[in-house]
């Protein structure tokens, strides 16, 4: 008996040893990882963009990964899922920052989940940049007036957005009169409506009809039909893309041949899916990188993109891996992988040559950079034009 209790004893020692050995071993593994984390619209009603966001930064880990790492360090994705929906996203935050202990967050697509989510990572004093959320709420509390400290964007704002697609109507279009469309459940559609329509009418244009939706209606035809009755000149309809291929291929149905405008919601391979290649025809959208540019940059990562993925770089794609490469640039820079001291880095970015153009971040942490229009041709996506700030 003495000698059973005599091996048992040993046993549970060598069992106590191995599992401090491995203990310790983890710790170690730990140590030598960064983690970012990715509140993505994995699901939901933006799941394309969310998808490709989540490519876009997968592929910028790796090739820092492939270079060594930072700052003597692997990273590592951790990617969360906000489902497309506001309270989600404050949960996936949540959970990306207290449980997952990600150093900085490359935070949702969509400007409502953005905002949902601002006050998780602003009072854990962990860093969120959005590859693409562009209402001006994002980073200044409407509230208080102030910039939130631990929010930033790789996209520039919906003010310099409306009012390139407000310019491109009066000027290149010279579109005299214009009706909007806006999804009244998103702050994204209800600001570049805003700005369009301030724009438009300083340029001495008029502005005859408004009209609003929500997410997930699927019927637009009674709508249409009144703005067909007011004979715009051109419709801006700033949402996106599963509800505006609907408006369009409704709207073609019915037969309005007028021009229709559209934000970089509009960005999806789903939207010819969804409108038809022939409806889009005479339809136009601002954007933030087309893959048609033939700068060195742009080529490169188009290159690589695509012997990843097998598809072509949408901008989700390529704002995400810039949001990424500037997460990784603040961490070389910080030599640190301390939350705080790569939020202050970060927020000294200036002239930063990404995929999307050169990227300024300004004092409330937009950046400040060029926009394209790109023209949809038979389903095709082709680069119209570029627009400095």
């Amino acid at each position: 008996m003495a000698r059973k209790m005599r091996i048992f004893t040993w046993c549970v020692l060598l069992l106590m040893i191995a599992g401090i050995m491995l203990a310790g071993c983890g710790n170690k593994q730990a140590a030598n990882v960064i983690k970012i984390g990715a509140n993505q619209e994995m699901t939901g009603n933006n799941a394309t963009f969310g998808q490709s966001a989540t490519n876009g930064a997968k592929l910028a880990i790796k090739e820092a990964n492939a270079k060594g790492g930072v700052i003597g360090k692997q990273l590592t994705l951790i990617v969360a899922d906000n489902k497309s929906e506001p309270a989600e996203a404050a949960n996936a935050m949540q959970k990306l920052i207290t449980q997952d202990k990600v150093v900085a967050v490359i935070a949702p697509i969509a400007s409502s989940n953005v905002i949902a989510a601002a006050a998780v990572n602003q009072s854990n004093k962990v860093l969120a940049i959005s590859p693409t959320a562009s209402n001006p709420k994002v980073t200044v509390d409407p509230d208080t007036k102030k910039v939130r400290e631990y929010l930033f964007r790789a996209a520039f704002i919906d003010p310099f957005q409306g009012s390139v697609m407000a310019n491109f109507a009066g000027k290149s279009l010279k579109a005299k009169t214009a009706a909007i469309y806006i999804d009244n459940t998103s702050d994204y559609a209800k600001g570049l409506g805003q700005y369009f329509k301030e724009t438009f009418i300083k340029n001495g244009g008029q502005i005859i009809a408004e009209e609003a939706y929500l997410q997930k209606d699927t019927d637009f035809k009674a709508t249409i039909t009144k703005i067909m009755a007011k004979k715009p000149d051109v419709l801006f309809v700033p949402g996106y893309y599963q509800e505006v291929g609907m408006i369009v291929k409704q709207a073609r149905e019915l037969g309005l041949a007028i021009p229709i405008l559209g934000g970089d919601g509009w960005d999806s391979a789903k939207l010819p899916e969804i409108a038809g290649g022939k409806a889009l025809n005479n339809t136009f959208f601002s954007n933030h990188y087309s893959p048609d540019d033939q700068s060195a940059a742009v080529k490169a990562f188009v290159t690589n993109y695509k012997k990843e993925y097998n598809q072509n770089p949408d901008a989700f794609a390529a704002l995400a891996y810039d949001a990424t490469m500037m997460v990784i640039e603040s961490i070389k820079r910080a030599n640190s992988a301390d939350p705080v001291k790569i939020r202050d880095e970060l927020e000294k970015t200036k002239n930063y040559s990404a995929v999307s153009g050169k990227i300024t971040l300004n004092s409330t942490h937009d950046a400040v950079k060029s926009a394209v229009i790109i023209e949809m041709k038979d389903g095709k996506q082709t680069f119209k034009e570029k627009v400095n700030p």
